[in-house]
């Protein structure tokens, strides 16, 4: 589909523009409806049947909202006949406009055509992604499913169909688990592993695809008072503290690993920190950890310059206990955890406190320089930039 390609080329080549034009439109429904004045080419029954279906997405992703935008546009009314919006601060109209436009001289019937693959692919691709149900005592929370029985407090991340990004919401509901989790004599371990293939793909992106230019300096500061309570969780979580990553960690998920205090792994997990190419910084309390588990080097290489890591790799550099073969990871794992689960809990907590206190100040300082830190880079034109190439290079691919 040669008109497709060219306007993913187009998104891709086109991230400076789109950088201003894409973080300021709100992505409702009610925005992207593709409009447009109405042909009766042989596919038209086709065309307004997918369009139907398209409304029942759940959530497609901005690049794919934009080409469902194009096309329709073209298949109703030709090729893009009206000039680009003169208001520099309509996003929007000027984001929708580049989209149309880049589609280029297609004929309707062909752009018609197009548009149905469209739909159909992305409706075929959207099989409904089952969430784990709550075992033993009921979970209260939405992104996150907690459990609880034989001495162990299990935090599952549950956004499968997200490879479990982190919303706001799932940040919010691990500070309070961690939190109920300290607090329960019952308890003398907790553990945190995600449901699916993924252990946490990071920060939920999207998050910034909703904030108009004038909220950006508040949205930063809720988000870097929301950052220093959700590391600080972790930093003060006075009971075992044991990270079971089931697949791929990035970001945040995978930075505070680092303050776990067994991180036991899958041999498909993979490691990342995509920090600098996001146009961001670091973040979890890694700027004091990392070069402190694996050496200034090495840490540099991962934090630095987003080099990823396997599971035998991270285990070679420190940040993992133990690797296991997936296919008996979860028994692995279930048997460490029932080990510690039996230990006498006071004088775990005693001893962790012993080794916590030592780098206690340490760690609540780097995390807070890292969130103040990060508070300017979520402002910045780099940072904008970045996220939109992110998300074009999501598309291309």
């Amino acid at each position: 589909m040669a008109s497709s390609l060219r306007l993913r080329q187009s998104l891709r080549f086109s991230t400076a523009f789109a950088a201003r034009s894409l973080l300021n439109m709100r992505f409702n429904r009610s925005n992207l409806i593709h409009t447009g004045r109405k042909t009766f080419g042989v596919q038209y029954a086709e065309l307004e049947a997918a369009k139907e279906r398209s409304t029942a997405l759940e959530d497609p992703g901005t690049i794919a909202k934009l080409q469902m935008y194009a096309l329709y546009k073209q298949a109703t009314e030709g090729p893009c006949n009206i000039p680009m919006p003169s208001d520099a601060h309509d996003f929007m109209g000027r984001a929708k406009w580049q989209a149309w436009s880049s589609v280029g001289n297609i004929s309707q019937n062909e752009a018609q055509k197009e548009y149905i693959d469209l739909i159909n692919g992305l409706v075929g691709t959207e099989a409904p992604v089952k969430t784990e149900e709550a075992v033993g005592e009921a979970s209260v929370f939405k992104d996150i499913k907690v459990t609880k029985g034989d001495n162990v407090f299990t935090i599952l991340l549950n956004r499968p169909a997200k490879k479990n990004a982190n919303s706001l919401l799932m940040y919010n509901e691990i500070i309070q688990a961690l939190d109920q989790a300290s607090k329960d004599d019952s308890v003398t371990v907790t553990v945190i592993t995600g449901a699916g293939d993924y252990y946490s793909s990071g920060l939920d992106l999207d998050i910034f695809m909703n904030i108009q230019p004038k909220d950006i300096p508040m949205m930063a500061g809720k988000g870097r008072e929301l950052l220093k309570q959700y590391v600080a969780a972790y930093v003060d979580f006075p009971k075992p503290l044991v990270a079971a990553v089931n697949g791929p960690a990035m970001g945040l998920a995978a930075t505070t690993l680092g303050l776990c205090d067994a991180v036991y792994a899958s041999d498909t997990a993979m490691f990342h920190w995509p920090f600098t190419d996001l146009g961001i910084s670091l973040e979890g309390a890694s700027s004091y950890v990392f070069p402190k588990i694996m050496g200034y080097a090495k840490a540099n290489e991962v934090l630095l310059f987003n080099k990823k890591l396997t599971a035998h790799e991270a285990c070679e550099r420190g940040l993992v206990t133990e690797v296991f073969p997936h296919d008996n990871f979860q028994k692995e794992v279930q048997a460490k955890v029932n080990y510690i689960a039996q230990l006498p809990p006071k004088s775990v907590m005693e001893s962790k406190k012993l080794i916590r206190d030592q780098e206690r100040e340490k760690l609540h300082t780097a995390h807070e320089k890292e969130a103040e830190l990060l508070e300017e880079r979520w402002q910045s034109e780099e940072f904008l930039h970045s996220t939109i190439s992110f998300f074009a290079k999501k598309a291309v691919n």
